[in-house]
C-alpha cells in the first residue's frame, strides 16, 4: 500500500455520465489497494450531495467549487498568455495550496491524472511518480468541433487543439506512462506526438455488468402508448450529445415516424439546454434528470447513439448492451468496442443507415431481442472494469515502498 495523489477535473461520483462512469471506477480501483488523497472539481450544485460519499473511498478530499459560466471568463486569459484555455479553465489557488501541503506533510508516491489539464496539480508534487489517463486525445476533439462550427468559434477551437496538443505532449513527456481509452486513441496520440510513443497504451473502458443488468420487477417509464421506443441517454448539456439528438430529430426521426406514426422518442439525461428542450414535441420526449437510467434502457425497443463527434469508447453503448438492448450506433462510435457488426451491435454511416437499421429492427422483434443478448454476453466478457484497470496496477505498484530497493 502507497499514497497516491488523485487528481479528477469532475468529482468522480455520481458516476452518471461518460468521464465520470471511468473516473469512478478508477478511484475505487485505486482505493482498494492504496491511501488515495483525491483533488477534484464541483461544477454542478447537485453534485455537492455526493462530497461525502467520495470522502469515505480516500484518506483526505479537496474539492474546489467551480462556476462553469465564470471558469470560462477566466480561461481567456490563456489568449494572453498563449496556452490552452483547458487550463486556466481548471485553475484554482485552494488546490494549488493543497497539493504543495501534502508534498511538504504526506509521503506522495505517485500521482494519478485524469484528464490532462490536472496535470498542472500534480507538478506541484514533484517527488511524486506520475500516471496520466488522459482518456481520449482532447486535443483531437477541439479540432473537430473546428470543423463543425463557423468563425470565430472554429478559431477558437482550432487554436485550442494546437495549444492543447502542445501541453499534452509535454505532460506526456514527463509522465511514467499515458493512458487512453482505446488503441485508436493511443495510436493518434503516437503519431501526434512521436517522441513518446513508447509510453503510451490503451487501458480500456468497462461496465458495471452487475448493476446494468435486466430485472423482471423493473416498471417500464414509458406509457402503453409509447410503442415502439427509442431511446437516447447522455449529459444534455454536452455539445456531441446536442449535436447527435439534433441531427436525428431533423434528419432521421421523420421518415421512422411516417413508417411507425406510434414511435417515441426519448431523450434521457441531465441539464438539457434550451436547444435540447426544444426538441420536445409530441413525438420526442426531453426527460431532463431522472434518478436511475437503467427503466429507460430495460425497455426501450432500440436505443441509438447518433452521435457524429465522437472519441474512445462510449459508455452509454456498452450500458445498453450490458441492459440486452439493440443498440444502433454511428459508425465512429462502433469501431472501438469491437464488437462484432450486425450480430451484436449495428452501425450507422448516415441518416439513410440509421432509418433502415432501425427500421428493420422493428418489423423483425426477434433479431433485436437476439442482438440485444448477444451485445450482452459480449460485454460480460470483455468489459469488466478490474480486468482493464489492473492494466495501470504494473507501472503504479513499481513506485509504492514495498517495491523500493
Amino acid at each position: 500500500m502507497g499514497n497516491v495523489l488523485y487528481l479528477a477535473h469532475r468529482l468522480p461520483f455520481p458516476p452518471n455520465k461518460g468521464d465520470k462512469v471511468r473516473s469512478y471506477h478508477l478511484l475505487k480501483h485505486l482505493a482498494a489497494k492504496h491511501r488515495v488523497f483525491l483533488g477534484t472539481f464541483v461544477d454542478d450544485p447537485e453534485d455537492e450531495v455526493h462530497v461525502e460519499t467520495v470522502r469515505g473511498f480516500c484518506a483526505e478530499v479537496y474539492v474546489a467549487r467551480l462556476s462553469p459560466r465564470l471558469a470560462k471568463i477566466r480561461s481567456l486569459a490563456g489568449l494572453l498568455r498563449r496556452e490552452a484555455l483547458s487550463l486556466g479553465y481548471y485553475r484554482d489557488a485552494g488546490l494549488s495550496a493543497w497539493c504543495r501541503r501534502l508534498a511538504t506533510d504526506e509521503q506522495i508516491d505517485a500521482a494519478v491524472v485524469f484528464s490532462s489539464p490536472m496535470a498542472q496539480y500534480a507538478d506541484l508534487v514533484p517527488d511524486a511518480a506520475q500516471l496520466v489517463d488522459f482518456v481520449d486525445v482532447d486535443s483531437a476533439k477541439w479540432t473537430q468541433y473546428a470543423s463543425a462550427h463557423s468563425w470565430p468559434m472554429s478559431w477558437l477551437y482550432r487554436r485550442e487543439g494546437e495549444r492543447l496538443l502542445a501541453y499534452e505532449a509535454a505532460v506526456a513527456a514527463k509522465a511514467e506512462r499515458s493512458f487512453f481509452v482505446t488503441e485508436n486513441e493511443a495510436t493518434l496520440f503516437r503519431g501526434l506526438a512521436s517522441a513518446v510513443a513508447g509510453k503510451v497504451e490503451a487501458l480500456s473502458n468497462g461496465v458495471d455488468a452487475a448493476f446494468f443488468a435486466p430485472d423482471s420487477a423493473r416498471v417500464s417509464p414509458f406509457p402503453s402508448s409509447a410503442k415502439p421506443v427509442l431511446v437516447f441517454t447522455g449529459a444534455m448539456d454536452y455539445w456531441p450529445n446536442i449535436d447527435g439528438v439534433t441531427w436525428f430529430v431533423a434528419e432521421v426521426l421523420p421518415e421512422l415516424l411516417r413508417r411507425w406514426p406510434e414511435l417515441r422518442f426519448y431523450i434521457v439525461g441531465r441539464s438539457p439546454t434550451p436547444a435540447v428542450e426544444g426538441l420536445a414535441s409530441s413525438d420526442v420526449v426531453v426527460t431532463g434528470t431522472v434518478p436511475d437510467v437503467r427503466p429507460y434502457l430495460q425497455h426501450a425497443t432500440v436505443v441509438v447513439a447518433p452521435l457524429r463527434v465522437a472519441r474512445g469508447i462510449q459508455n452509454k453503448i456498452l450500458e445498453a448492451m450490458a441492459m440486452a438492448r439493440p443498440v444502433v450506433a454511428s459508425s465512429v462510435c462502433v469501431k472501438p468496442i469491437g464488437a462484432s457488426e450486425g450480430a451484436e451491435l449495428l452501425a450507422a454511416r448516415d441518416a439513410e443507415d440509421f432509418i433502415a437499421q432501425i427500421d428493420s429492427l422493428l418489423h423483425a422483434p426477434g433479431r433485436a431481442d437476439a442482438i440485444g443478448r448477444a451485445g450482452q454476453t459480449m460485454v460480460q466478457l470483455r468489459y469488466s472494469w478490474d480486468a482493464h484497470l489492473a492494466g495501470i496496477d504494473r507501472h503504479l505498484d513499481r513506485f509504492m515502498p514495498e517495491n523500493e530497493q
